[in-house]
Formats: structure tokens, C-alpha cells, sequence
């Protein structure tokens, strides 16, 4: 006998109910689908982010701290690199170019940072998307998603973004280009000339006495001290022998990559408690439900048994209750991993807003399982009711006791 009719006939009757049931499991199994799969779109976004910083030297610290600073321009303070360590770095022959970094102002909330066209370029792709490279010490080269246009002038604030910041510096800076989109925090930055940056704080130019020039080369013993330098190694070799060489107690020097690996095994972790949180969850959820669906059963345990005096086996009313409770469970999972995708999309986009990194979540191989799993126990757990009707005597159930 096919039990298919009764469970649609019992799914129609109580449609409000088996209706709640479904988005129930399916919004537990997409929130902790689109849990998972945030935190590999995070993975990768922050990875791409760090592609284009070769090799950061700064003076010791955390180089945790450091790599927010310079690649994600969170705000914080850190030491400066300066003296004879700084002016040996500025001098390497080893490297295509060294950029210095400069922080300390912002712009409507949007980082401003001082460096050098070179990195400017780099970031960029090797060209920009408009406009052309600054060229004077008002000029700026605005992200791509900066708000500002090429000619709008403004003036910087000094204070980093996030603290409270009201006095503007004197100098009115023209927009002259715009970056190529990096998926970073960078698409957010107004880059000025680092040597802005030390004029505005009143440390020089970094050219010398009366000297007003963009750009390397630096007059190294008058050079005022920076957060962070980037180096891009001529070869891997260099990168290896730079890493090396500015890895002492008065300089750091790390791979971006090194330290994202450290920060992955800490999110590994997490994503494993996470998961393990989501299951637990939909489990507690799905054994409430069949909880629900037990007293259902119950209501119809007459009318099962009057099926069974008909002459209906008992496998056949043990195959009705598996099957409408299994098909609940599983029509809300295979809901849920659509409702995961639409998620993902949409938290993708405000973590992407609030971060200024690119992320692109989309469901893999782990919310896929994380559906089968829940589908799996939900089909294990179905055999609880089934077996509680499928073992009631005919008699029993006809009296109602």
C-alpha cells in the first residue's frame, strides 16, 4: 500500500502547522549555513586583501596590530620606525621600491594615508582607473569607492577615523585620480604624498631643509619616523633574505600571509564550534518538532487503528508516520540551503560594507552537509513515532485508553 495519499491528506489538514514546522528548520539550517560560509568568504576576501603587500617591516610589535594597520587601516596606535634601522630599510637595493606609510588624519570618517605614487600604482593594478598619479603636495588619488570626485577639494581632519576629531588641517587638497577597486579598505582611502603627511604634523618634508619634492628619493638623515614601510622584493629570493634580514630587535618583518595563517587556525577553531552550535541547535529544534508531531500521531491513533481492523499492516502505519514526519524535516532542509544563499548574500553585503573587504559568500560542500546531517538525524529521529503507533495494539487504540 501506497502511503503516500494519507501523508498528503494529513500534511493538507494540518497545513498551518506543518507549514510553521518547514520555515522552522529551514531558517535554523540557513542561518548556521550562511554562518559557515561567511567565515571562508571571510577566508578568502581577507587573503586577496593581503595579495599586494609583499613584505611589511615596522619596528617591533604585534605583528598582528601591524597588519590591520597597514592592510585593513584599522585604527591603532603603533611605534614608529625610525633612525638608523628606518634609514637602512629606505636604502635597500633588494626590493623594486620601499613605501612608507603615513597615518594620522581622515576624511568624513575615511582613512587620508600618506606613502608614494609607486605603491599607490601597485595597489591599483599598475594603473588607475581615472584621472593621473598626484604630483604635488595637495594632490590626492582617491580609492574606488571613495565618494570623492576628480577636482573636489576638501580638507583633511586631523584624528583617525572613529575618534572624535574636529580640527581641520589648513591645506586644501585637490582630487587628481582614482584606483582601480582592490576589494579592500583601500577603496575607502584618500592617498596623499607621504611628505603631506609630515608637513601637516610639523615633522619636515622629509627632502630636507627647504627642500619641497615628492617623492624618493628622501633625504635619509632628516627622513621624520613612519608606522610601517612595504617592500615589494625584486624576486622570492629577496622577499626570503628581506624577511630575514629586518627580523631583529630593532626592526620586524613579515609575509601578511604568515600572519593570516595564524588568524585562520584561530577562525578553524571557531568555525568547528560554530558548526557543532548549528547542528546542536537544529537537532534541539527537530526533536521539539517531532515532539509536536508525536502528540498529532496520537490524535489520529484511533482513526491508524481503525486502518489496522481494515486489515492494514502495521508496516504500512509505521510507513505513514516515518514518512510525514521524515518529509518535513526533509523539505525544510533542502529549504534551508536556499534560504543559506539568500543569507549569505545579504550579510555578505553589510560585512563587506562595514569592512571594506570584498566577500562573496557562497555555499559549499560544508553547508551541504551540514543540511544532510540534520536531514539524516531528522530521519532517525522520525522512527520515534513511527514505532510508538507502529508497536499500539489495535484494541488499545480503538478504546481510546
Amino acid at each position: 500500500m501506497n502511503p503516500l495519499p494519507l501523508v498528503i491528506a494529513l500534511a493538507r489538514r494540518h497545513a498551518v502547522v506543518c507549514t510553521a514546522f518547514v520555515v522552522l528548520i529551514a531558517l535554523t539550517i540557513g542561518i548556521g549555513a550562511a554562518i559557515t560560509a561567511q567565515e571562508r568568504a571571510l577566508r578568502s576576501g581577507s587573503a586577496r586583501a593581503s595579495d599586494r603587500f609583499d613584505l611589511i617591516v615596522a619596528a617591533p610589535g604585534s605583528q598582528t596590530d601591524m597588519l590591520l594597520r597597514v592592510v585593513f587601516l584599522q585604527p591603532g596606535s603603533v611605534e614608529l620606525l625610525a633612525g638608523e634601522p628606518l634609514q637602512r630599510a629606505m636604502a635597500e637595493q633588494r626590493a623594486a621600491f620601499v613605501a612608507p606609510i603615513g597615518f594620522g588624519d581622515s576624511y568624513r570618517g575615511d582613512p587620508v594615508v600618506g606613502t608614494i605614487a609607486a605603491l599607490v600604482e601597485h595597489l591599483s593594478g599598475g594603473a588607475l582607473a581615472e584621472g593621473r598619479m598626484f604630483s604635488a603636495l595637495t594632490e590626492v588619488v582617491v580609492g574606488a569607492r571613495s565618494p570623492l570626485a576628480i577636482g573636489d577639494t576638501f580638507q583633511a581632519t586631523h584624528g583617525l577615523p572613529n575618534e572624535l576629531a574636529e580640527t581641520e588641517h589648513a591645506q586644501e587638497l585637490v582630487v587628481v585620480g582614482r584606483m582601480t577597486e582592490t576589494g579592500t579598505p583601500w577603496d575607502r582611502a584618500v592617498l596623499t604624498p607621504i611628505e603631506l603627511t609630515w608637513e601637516v604634523h610639523g615633522l619636515g618634508s622629509g627632502h630636507g631643509e627647504g627642500a619641497y619634492a615628492i617623492g624618493p628619493p628622501f633625504d635619509l638623515a632628516t627622513m621624520p619616523g613612519v608606522p610601517a614601510l612595504v617592500m615589494k622584493p625584486e624576486s622570492l629570493a629577496a622577499a626570503y633574505g628581506l624577511r630575514s634580514q629586518y627580523r631583529t630587535t630593532e626592526t620586524m618583518a613579515f609575509f601578511p600571509a604568515e600572519v593570516l595563517v595564524q588568524l585562520y587556525a584561530l577562525l578553524g577553531d571557531a568555525r568547528v564550534v560554530m558548526s557543532a552550535l548549528a547542528i546542536a541547535t537544529a537537532v534541539l529544534l527537530v526533536a521539539a518538532i517531532l515532539a509536536g508531531i508525536l502528540i498529532l500521531m496520537r490524535l489520529y491513533r484511533q482513526r491508524f487503528a481503525v486502518l489496522r481492523a481494515l486489515g492494514a499492516p502495521r508496516i504500512y502505519v509505521f510507513a505513514v508516520a516515518w514518512t510525514f514526519s521524515f518529509g518535513l524535516i526533509g523539505l525544510g532542509s533542502l529549504l534551508g540551503l536556499g534560504a543559506a544563499a539568500a543569507l549569505s548574500g545579504t550579510v555578505s553585503a553589510i560585512l563587506s560594507n562595514a569592512s571594506g573587504i570584498a566577500l562573496s559568500a557562497r555555499l559549499g560542500g560544508t553547508e551541504i552537509l551540514l543540511a544532510l546531517a540534520l536531514a539524516a538525524i531528522g530521519a532517525v529521529l522520525a522512527l520515534i513515532p513511527a514505532a510508538l503507533l507502529y508497536r499500539r495494539p489495535v484494541v488499545e487504540a480503538l478504546r481510546g485508553t
